[in-house]
C-alpha cells in the first residue's frame, strides 16, 4: 500500500508539468481557434536554451529567464505565421500547420542538441519538498501543481472578469467583428502565443529531470497534453488541470508493476481512446435506439 501511495505522488511532478501543458493547449485553442501541435517543441526550446547555458557556466536563474523568453519568442514566430498567412483558414488547415512545423522543429533540434543523447537538466526548484503520511512530497511537484492550479484561476479570472478577456473572447468568437469594432486582435493572438510559449517552456524545465530528456521526447510531451486538454474537451481549464495530474499519477502507479512499467508511455494515448469513446457514447446510443 504504501509502495501505491509513494508512486502515486512520485507522478505528481510529471502530473502537474501535464496540467500546465494542457491549460496552455486549451487557452490556445480557446483564444485563437488553433488546435497546436507545436506546443511542446516550442517549449522545449526554450528548455535546451536553459540546460546550454548551465553547462556554459551561466547561473540557473539568469538561464531559466532567458529559456522562458526563448520559448516566448519561439512561439510567437509560430504565431505570426499563423496569424498572417493563416488567418482565413480553417481549424484543420491550422492544426495540419502546426503539426507540419512540430516535425521540422524536432527534426531540426534532434540535430541541433546533440540528437538522442540526454542532458543533465538541472532541478529549478530545489528545496526538500514534505512529508505527508510517511511520503516525501518533492518541492518540484508542489511548484508544478500550484502553477497548474494558478494558470487555471487566472485564465478563468481574466476571461470571465476583466475588459481584455471581454477582447480576448471576442477574438476567440468573431474575430472580423472584433476587428471592425477596432480590438487588436492580431496583437491579441500574437500575445496569446508568447504567453503559451512561456507557459510550456516552464513546465518542461520542470518535468525534464524526471525524464531522459533529448529533444524528441520533450517534444512529443504534446501527448500526455493533448489527453489532458481532450479531458476538458479543449473548453475546461479546470478539467484539464485534473486531468493532467490524473494522468501523471496514473503513470506514477504504473511504474510499480513489473508488467506495465514498460507501457507508461501508452497511458495518455489510452486516455485519448478513452475519452474519445466516452464522447461518442450519445451519437452511438441515438443510433440504436
Amino acid at each position: 500500500m504504501n509502495s501505491l501511495l509513494t508512486s502515486a505522488v512520485a507522478g505528481l511532478s510529471a502530473g502537474g508539468a501535464y496540467a500546465i501543458l494542457g491549460v496552455c493547449v486549451v487557452f490556445t485553442y480557446r483564444l485563437v481557434s488553433v488546435v497546436k501541435f507545436t506546443a511542446t517543441a516550442l517549449g522545449a526550446i526554450g528548455a535546451f536554451v536553459m540546460v546550454i547555458m548551465t553547462e556554459m557556466g551561466y547561473p540557473l536563474l539568469p538561464s531559466v529567464l532567458v529559456g522562458i523568453l526563448v520559448g516566448a519568442l519561439a512561439s510567437t514566430a509560430v504565431g505570426l505565421i499563423t496569424t498572417i498567412w493563416f488567418s482565413g483558414s480553417s481549424q484543420s488547415i491550422k492544426a495540419a500547420v502546426t503539426a507540419a512545423l512540430l516535425v521540422c522543429i524536432i527534426a531540426m533540434g534532434q540535430r541541433l542538441t546533440g540528437g538522442q543523447q540526454p542532458r543533465a537538466f538541472p532541478d529549478i526548484v530545489g528545496g526538500a519538498g514534505i512529508q505527508l503520511a510517511g511520503v516525501t512530497i518533492t518541492a518540484a511537484s508542489l511548484v508544478a501543481i500550484g502553477f497548474a492550479v494558478f494558470l487555471t484561476v487566472a485564465a478563468e479570472q481574466v476571461l470571465n472578469r476583466t475588459r481584455m478577456g471581454l477582447q480576448l473572447r471576442a477574438l476567440s468568437e468573431r474575430p472580423m467583428a472584433a476587428e471592425l469594432l477596432g480590438i487588436p486582435v492580431r496583437r491579441l493572438a500574437i500575445g496569446v502565443w508568447a504567453a503559451s510559449g512561456a507557459m510550456t517552456s516552464i513546465a518542461l524545465m520542470l518535468v525534464a529531470p524526471l525524464r531522459s530528456p533529448d529533444f524528441g521526447s520533450l517534444s512529443l510531451l504534446v501527448v500526455p497534453a493533448f489527453a489532458a486538454a481532450l479531458i476538458g474537451s479543449f473548453k475546461s481549464f479546470r478539467a484539464a488541470l485534473v486531468g493532467g495530474i490524473l494522468i501523471g499519477v496514473i503513470e506514477g502507479l504504473a511504474s510499480v508493476f513489473v508488467g506495465l512499467n514498460q507501457y507508461r508511455a501508452a497511458v495518455p494515448f489510452l486516455v485519448i481512446l478513452v475519452v474519445l469513446l466516452w464522447s461518442q457514447r450519445g451519437a452511438q446510443w441515438d443510433e440504436a435506439r
